[in-house]
């Protein structure tokens, strides 16, 4: 689903330890960003491309703590390690309450360093992968591990891009996800790629043939006008 390779986006002002970062996380084999701006690294952060944020709190332009707050709002799957001067316990569990996974108070060790990161990314892939059945309207019951399921009597297959798509989709239920998103975040397609995304159209009508009673007036996958698409998962 996507590269085998997780991506990473250092927030940090400071240029010696940004850049140190970065070098060390892409000799260890991670595919690296990194910007000195508050403003710049929620707007990075926000766009779909990560599956680790490297946040400093000390930020120019928005500090670490709202740049959290507001990742969490719309992706619980990204994870966040922040980095701070900061060792208070009000600040750890500040970080912690809005949302991040991890929380490494400087001056840290890269060997400590890289093993928050891969604990994290470890635990996140964890719960991305915990989803082992999902619950539609009309009676639809789908077995994501094996790529079937059943709506009724009626037995469903799935192709394995259907069900990264459906699970995807169900990992990020509370709000509409865009094409581009899912080409980014599915299809493991680089944001600057020029892709027709007519592909995610096609795919979802294949989806609505199969998981909606009638797939001209959906109820389980929905289109947000504007926006994208939603999973309407059955408690």
């Amino acid at each position: 689903m996507e590269s085998a390779k997780p991506r990473i986006l250092v927030v940090e002002d400071e240029a010696a330890i940004r850049d140190g970062l970065v070098d060390v996380l892409v000799y260890h084999g991670y595919r690296v960003d990194a910007v000195g701006d508050g403003r710049d690294g929620l707007t990075k952060a926000l766009s779909g491309q990560y599956d680790l944020l490297l946040l400093d709190v000390m930020l120019p332009g928005r500090d670490g703590f709202s740049i959290c707050d507001e990742v969490r709002k719309v992706d619980r799957d990204l994870a966040v390690i922040m980095l701070t001067a900061k060792t208070s316990d009000d600040d750890i569990v500040n970080g912690l309450s809005l949302g991040a996974d991890d929380y490494v108070a400087k001056p840290f060790s890269i060997q400590q360093l890289l093993l928050r990161v891969k604990a994290v990314l470890r635990r996140s892939r964890t719960v991305a992968e915990a989803a082992a059945r999902i619950t539609l309207a009309g009676d639809v019951e789908i077995d994501v591990h094996n790529l079937s399921g059943r709506r009724g009597a009626e037995s469903l297959t799935f192709t394995r891009r259907e069900m990264e798509i459906l699970e995807y989709l169900q990992r990020n239920t509370a709000r509409p996800v865009s094409r581009d998103e899912l080409l980014t975040r599915v299809w493991g397609y680089d944001r600057s790629a020029d892709i027709e995304t007519r592909t995610v159209d096609i795919h979802v009508a294949k989806l609505r043939r199969k998981i909606e009673p009638d797939a001209k007036e959906p109820r389980n996958l929905i289109t947000v006008r504007g926006a994208g698409y939603r999973l309407l998962v059955s408690p």
